[in-house]
């Protein structure tokens, strides 16, 4: 069973954290100065009692007559009080009362074996400063929670922005934009652990940046001494004499051409140097005229014309890979839908691979078994970075849900669907856009 995650932001768990601190210090400075203040104050009750009932016992040893309220041998005295007047001693007793309001007692001990005792309510007065102590402590302990909580979102939503904002920079950077630091948009005064991380952030971009730009140089490389040698051995297989044999040799030898031709290509899109060559065309005329050249048993269909200025040359490389694509791993019939600036490509077969919906097109990656040993994976890789040099959006998804490839082996209406959505305004950069993959 999956466990139940809550998600919550920084902000408020600190805010939360520093409001129950709060609270249990509040909570915890109230009681004490709750228990000593009524501690203060019934010692001092007692003080005042003994003095009254000293007072009154000398009046009793003049006027044999209690005064002031002091009885002897009361029989309410408690029992404790009681037996300290055995052992002779003077004492104050407070008593604890169901209506919260203590009785304060004092009692001495006459030469005759009698007790002497006075007893009085705690004071109205006392009990007074009590309730307006508590009330202070209650307003004053509310006001501490209220006060942290606010806090915790001050100090907490500072840092809560600055994450977010190093979030955001490092999602750019995982979009393709390598010129974004991690650094620079988290700024700020104060420096934190949140520095710390964006410069981490920012090392392990560069560190990814050159190890790519290094893999591209070796590949770029590679390929560019290969054309040579390519080239003879294509120009060396036209000589061979006709037959079956010298048929082979020349088409794999012009499908390694090819396959040079390709990686450089895509060597060239991985610099991010390309620029694309502006022209204003008709976008459903120029794909009705481009497709009937590429797959003239295509259909083209064209909902709403629209005017785009685009790159004409890698606007056609980008319908080509995908009819190849189409043609080679779907099944038909293949239909090219054109409706204002978005240019919908579907086959009926099988659909995309699900590595290829979930992370987008790879180079070398045919995708299922099924397409196993057809081209080398390059095709939709050169069309998504002619998307973005156009600035262009290419989407992949499949027409069904899983298990669509049966249905359309029984006659289903399957496929896979390519989506390229065109800018409405001519990019100024290699691309302002990241390819997306939709399920």
């Amino acid at each position: 069973m999956r466990r139940l995650a809550l998600r919550t932001g920084v902000r408020w768990k600190i805010s939360i954290a520093i409001a129950a601190v709060g609270a249990l210090v509040a909570v915890a400075l109230s009681l004490v100065v709750h228990n000593s203040a009524r501690v203060s104050m019934l010692d001092n009750a007692r003080e005042v009692q003994l003095e009254r009932l000293l007072f009154a016992e000398r009046m009793y040893d003049s006027t044999k007559e209690p005064k002031f309220g002091t009885k002897v041998d009361d029989p309410a005295l408690p029992h404790d009080l009681r037996a300290k007047m055995k052992q002779g001693r003077r004492a104050t007793y407070v008593q604890e009362n169901a209506h919260g309001v203590p009785d304060v007692w004092a009692a001495v001990p006459m030469g005759n074996g009698a007790v002497l005792s006075l007893h009085n309510k705690f004071a109205d007065r006392s009990a007074t400063i009590m309730k307006d102590l508590d009330r202070s402590l209650i307003i004053g302990s509310v006001s501490v929670v209220f006060g942290g909580c606010a806090l915790g979102v001050l100090i907490g939503g500072q840092l809560s922005r600055r994450l977010r904002r190093a979030a955001g920079a490092a999602a750019r950077v995982a979009q393709g934009n390598t010129d974004v630091r991690v650094g620079d948009a988290v700024g700020g005064v104060v420096r934190d652990e949140t520095d710390d991380l964006a410069r981490a952030v920012d090392a392990l971009t560069d560190a990814l940046n050159e190890r790519i730009e290094a893999e591209r140089r070796v590949t770029a490389d590679i390929a560019h001494e290969l054309r040579t040698p390519v080239t003879g051995l294509l120009t060396a297989a036209e000589l061979l004499p006709p037959g079956r044999p010298s048929e082979l040799v020349r088409d794999r030898a012009q499908a390694l051409r090819t396959l040079v031709e390709d990686v450089l290509e895509v060597a060239r899109l991985d610099s991010a140097s390309e620029r694309a060559e502006l022209q204003e065309i008709a976008l459903g005329e120029f794909v009705q005229r481009r497709v009937a050249l590429l797959d003239p048993a295509t259909e083209v269909k064209v909902v709403h014309e629209s005017w785009v200025n685009t790159d004409p040359r890698r606007l056609e490389r980008i319908l080509g890979n995908l009819l190849a694509n189409a043609a080679k791993h779907g099944r038909t019939p293949v239909e090219v839908t054109v409706e204002g600036r978005v240019v919908r490509v579907r086959d009926h077969g099988p659909g995309f691979p699900e590595a290829l919906l979930r992370e987008g097109p790879s180079r070398f990656r045919t995708g299922a078994t099924d397409r196993a040993g057809h081209g080398h994976g390059l095709g939709l890789t050169i069309a998504a970075g002619q998307a973005r040099v156009l600035g262009a959006r290419l989407t992949f998804r499949n027409a069904g849900p899983e298990g669509m490839a049966e249905r359309a082996e029984a006659g289903g209406a399957g496929g896979a669907i390519a989506v390229l959505w065109l800018p409405e305004h001519a990019p100024t950069t290699t691309g302002s856009f990241p390819i997306l993959k939709m399920p």
